[in-house]
């Protein structure tokens, strides 16, 4: 029994001809698919229950590795499907963000849901692993599990020229491992540019005639990508959580420093008015009695329970990852104080979390994919003034996150990689593209919400503004949130203008 596995590429029922279907990769566009049971494609511990359900099935879409030469080389795109269960629209794709997240488990994790707000009985519901990703190949690898568990705990805090020169040593070993593990010919065809055209080809050969897509996060950069290269193509896209295509790698990297701090000063009035708040009882001196806790991890990590140790880097790590929703709040509450009693359990795990390291050591490569694709979409920052300043700024922006130290101007891993980027920030040019909805929320730390009101600027689009304090709203089970979109998505309709909803507290 042939188990999701692409059977070759050949003429099928499921073609769709369109005007817009490249003549030159008609061999990709009109690829037959053979669809079999998931079990082969998890590529986690957590996902191997999810994906044997039989309600999923899955194959993988043959792709050109270099658009530029559709004879050479090929990728393979994993594909995870729940077929509709009613009166059928079409298919729904979807991409989680990252870059490096599974759209694959995303989709196993959110059927369910996304079934119970309306969709599962009009759309086959499509999770998509974006090339180099999860169970798509070639997968991007950089380091081995033992490298990424040694690698999180050097934290590289010393500003003077000797501590910048040993930081850049390791973002340079970094890179250098990528392009020797992974190839530069896989390197340089990874970038957002590439995925866009990806989607086309995956439309087409699933038999739709237009695209209905939800990205999150990253998934609305890919998204805008997909617009600007197919507008005609386009039927729905919802966008949460919006990257602004319009910023420089500096202005994103503060912006967000800024939405993380500001995500921070929200927990920090919560917990305050808590009892047992580590942090105090006064929201204003928060940051200082955080820092106060962890700073000292800088020399002497605490201990946890798996016999492993908490870095200042993990402890901020896991605070980061609590910081994406306000359920988790309570967690980090008990984590912070933990920490200061010389116990690192909680932040650890949420930590953990953040990598995607499993009970038995394993990581998705899911952050060796962020940084991939993150060092092809945009230039890299190469003068060392600029990065200097970049790291200064985002001292400033974030200071919860400070080492007291001193900020370390080094160049990331971007700036020693093997390939150049395939592209630069730029206003989309999207004419003919159907009505968008973008949905940004307020307290959004890593996407912070005018990054949502632009995007939707310049998409013409229409704009749900959400109050509340995490990382995306859509399809999370709120009610307000939900039938807008689901209305969107389903019908078309579009959500008035003004658009307004707010998340319970947690």
């Amino acid at each position: 029994m042939v188990t999701g596995a692409c059977s070759g590429i050949g003429n099928t029922s499921n073609e769709v001809p369109t005007a817009q279907d490249p003549p030159e990769l008609a061999q990709f566009y009109t690829q037959e698919l053979s669809w079999g049971p998931c079990g082969d494609y998890a590529q986690t511990t957590q996902d191997q229950q999810a994906f044997a359900d039989p309600q999923f099935d899955c194959t993988r879409v043959t792709v050109p590795q270099d658009y530029a030469q559709p004879g050479g080389e090929t990728m393979q795109i994993a594909l995870l499907r729940k077929k509709a269960t009613g009166d059928r629209i079409g298919s729904v794709f979807a991409d989680p963000g990252g870059p490096g997240g599974s759209g694959t488990s995303f989709m196993a994790s959110s059927a369910a849901g996304w079934a119970a707000a309306g969709l599962g009985d009009r759309f086959d519901m499509i999770g998509f692993d974006p090339r180099g990703t999860g169970a798509s190949e070639p997968k991007i690898e950089c380091l081995t599990d033992e490298e990424n568990d040694t690698d999180r705990t050097r934290v590289f805090a010393d500003p003077s020229p000797a501590g910048i020169a040993a930081a850049e040593a390791r973002n340079k070993e970094y890179a250098d491992r990528c392009a020797e593990r992974t190839g530069t010919d896989v390197l340089a065809n990874v970038g957002t540019r590439d995925v866009a055209k990806d989607m086309d080809i995956l439309r087409a050969v699933v038999g739709d005639e237009k695209m209905t897509y939800a990205g999150f996060s990253y998934g609305t950069e890919l998204g805008t990508a997909y617009a600007e290269a197919f507008p005609q193509n386009v039927r729905a896209l919802l966008l949460d959580g919006a990257v602004d295509p319009t910023q420089s790698p500096t202005d994103s990297a503060v912006k967000q420093n800024a939405g993380f701090q500001l995500a921070f000063d929200a927990f920090a009035k919560d917990c305050t008015s808590r009892p047992n708040c580590p942090l105090g009882t006064d929201p204003a001196q928060a940051t200082r009695a955080f820092q106060t806790v962890v700073q000292p991890l800088l020399d002497r990590p605490v201990p946890t329970s798996d016999g492993r140790t908490l870095s200042f880097d993990d402890a901020q790590t896991g605070v980061s990852q609590a910081l994406y929703v306000s359920q988790l709040w309570p967690a980090l509450q008990r984590g912070i104080s933990q920490v200061a009693t010389g116990n690192g359990d909680i932040l650890m795990l949420l930590a953990d979390l953040y990598h995607q390291r499993d009970e038995q050591g394993s990581y998705s490569n899911m952050l060796q994919v962020f940084q991939s694709i993150s060092c092809v979409n945009q230039p890299a920052i190469t003068d060392p003034a600029e990065a200097a300043e970049l790291a200064r700024a985002a001292d400033e922006a974030a200071p919860f996150r400070s080492t007291g130290r001193g900020p370390v101007g080094a160049r990331d891993a971007c700036a020693f990689w093997s390939v150049p980027p395939t592209a630069e920030p730029h206003t989309p040019q999207v004419d003919g593209l159907a009505p968008v909805v973008v949905v940004s929320v307020t307290g959004d730390p890593a996407t912070p919400y005018q990054a949502g009101v632009d995007l939707a600027d310049q998409l013409g689009g229409n704009l749900i503004k959400v109050n509340g304090n995490q990382h995306g709203a859509s399809l999370q089970g709120d009610p307000c949130v939900d039938k807008l979109v689901v209305d969107y998505l389903v019908d078309l309709k579009l959500p008035d203008e003004g658009a307004e909803c707010t998340l319970a507290p947690a």
